[in-house]
């Protein structure tokens, strides 16, 4: 039989206290409607529905192509949701997973077991739970036989209807379902809003399928997979199990940390074995880190590609390439469209913006380089500023190869400095400089004797 997945992804988020729907909440790098589906594929379902309600167009947004999108409108609790999920289905006659969008703990290890547990077993339903030390305000679940192994589930218990016998079970629900898909739609319409919140519950399902005489079964799983996302400090607390999850895979593979705890990586991110990685270091989006490259400390790249043995160290890259065995920093920033190719050096408190620095060129340091291309083996020499825009427009610089560019020069774009050319340090340089030229642009000095003596008895004047 085939898998469907119904992700509940319609809740408002109250307790998060941003005005966003819950789901559109990030974790590592994914929104939590992101990791439900990434979760949901570990069982490569045939279907998707996702149910939506607040900020319905946004969260829509985030579904892939061929994932259906139904709204729950109004929301009427869980099992209202769980029937608009059904909705979006094409057929019931499946396997039908029930995912929450704010468990992102949920291994997709876990799921697969959870659904292969259900095929071998033939129960009506199987459901997710955990062993809680301190189970309070999650529903218990209640078994035909003693203790958490002892039989098939034959109910769920919320707390506030619990006697202090059924309190003092340790095993509770984690809101992951996986049911027959026929059955679940015939026992759903049976569902009441008979509660003091006048809803529809899925738990009550259970309940139902008991009642009628169907098995129904549970798979214990580890404690943090059972963690649901409420508010800011439940979802920092699950971000840094994600990222210690993130971390552990890469430290396997052969990435080195000289400080796991304080290196934070993204679920998107590709960091190649022979890497190191060093404290405060931030890869985020869709970084890519080449073999034995050495990031950090206080890095933040995001969106960008660090090549094979390039070293990167206090600076900040957003969408950016660093080529092999380029040097970046400290104190870099390079912006969306800088690429640096091999060998190249960004050095310190060095600006890069939409602009190639070709192979073995280096901006050692204090310059500004913005849409410029410059060539091979080329040296800028330090507090140089491309003068790229008019107030209007923004204009190109070019410099060639074996170019010397020296400290201090502005070039007041559109420029271009033709190959084995220098320029004078101190220039502006306005006017194209030809190959093997130098530019340069500045009066004569002056020196004016005894100014000192003058400056000094002019303050003292002043100051009778």
């Amino acid at each position: 039989m085939s898998n469907s997945v119904v992700i509940l992804a319609a809740g408002k988020g109250t307790r998060m206290r941003t005005g966003h729907a819950k789901s559109l909440h990030v974790a590592a790098g994914r929104t939590l409607l992101e990791w439900a589906l990434h979760i949901a594929d570990a069982v490569d379902p045939a279907e998707i529905s996702v149910v939506v309600g607040h900020e319905a167009d946004q969260v829509a947004a985030m579904c892939p192509s061929g994932v259906a999108v139904v709204t729950q409108e109004p929301q009427l609790g869980t099992g209202h949701a769980t029937s608009v999920g059904l909705s979006g289905l094409k057929s019931l006659d499946a396997t039908v997973v029930v995912l929450p969008a704010d468990m992102p703990l949920v291994t997709p290890a876990s799921l697969r077991s959870l659904v292969a547990s259900h095929a071998a077993s033939g129960d009506a339903a199987t459901i997710m739970t955990v062993e809680l030390p301190d189970p309070t305000g999650y529903g218990r679940i209640l078994r035909t036989g003693n203790g958490a192994s002892g039989g098939n589930v034959s109910g769920i218990v919320e707390e506030r209807d619990a006697t202090p016998q059924q309190r003092a079970i340790t095993e509770v629900n984690t809101s992951v379902y996986v049911f027959d898909g026929l059955l679940l739609a015939d026992a759903i319409d049976k569902v009441t809003d008979d509660n003091d919140q006048s809803e529809y519950y899925l738990t009550d399902v259970i309940g139902i399928l008991t009642a009628e005489g169907h098995s129904v079964g549970a798979v214990i799983v580890s404690e943090d997979e059972g963690t649901g996302v409420n508010t800011q400090g439940q979802l920092a607390e699950v971000a840094a199990v994600l990222r210690g999850r993130i971390n552990a895979g890469f430290l396997e593979a052969g990435v080195a940390m000289t400080d796991p705890s304080r290196v934070y990586i993204d679920a998107g991110v590709s960091v190649s074995p022979g890497t190191t990685i060093l404290p405060d270091t931030y890869l985020l989006g869709s970084t890519t880190v080449g073999e034995g490259a050495i990031v950090g400390p206080s890095v933040e790249a995001r969106d960008s590609t660090i090549s094979a043995n390039a070293h990167v160290r206090y600076s900040v890259l957003d969408n950016a390439v660093v080529g092999e065995r380029a040097v970046v920093g400290p104190y870099s920033y390079l912006r969306p469209g800088t690429v640096l190719e091999e060998g190249t050096k960004a050095g310190a408190y060095v600006e890069i913006k939409a602009s190639v620095i070709g192979r073995n060129s280096k901006v050692p340091h204090l310059s500004y380089i913005g849409d410029a291309e410059v060539g091979e083996d080329s040296n800028v020499g330090a507090a140089t500023v491309t003068v790229n825009y008019d107030g209007y427009n923004k204009h190109k610089t070019k410099i060639g190869d074996r170019v010397r560019i020296g400290s201090d020069t502005m070039l007041v774009a559109p420029v271009t400095i033709g190959d084995d050319a220098y320029t004078g340090a101190g220039s502006v340089i306005t006017q194209d400089v030809p190959d093997g030229a130098l530019g340069v642009e500045r009066s004569d000095q002056r020196n004016i004797e005894g100014y000192a003596e003058k400056h000094r008895k002019r303050a003292e004047k002043e100051a009778e």
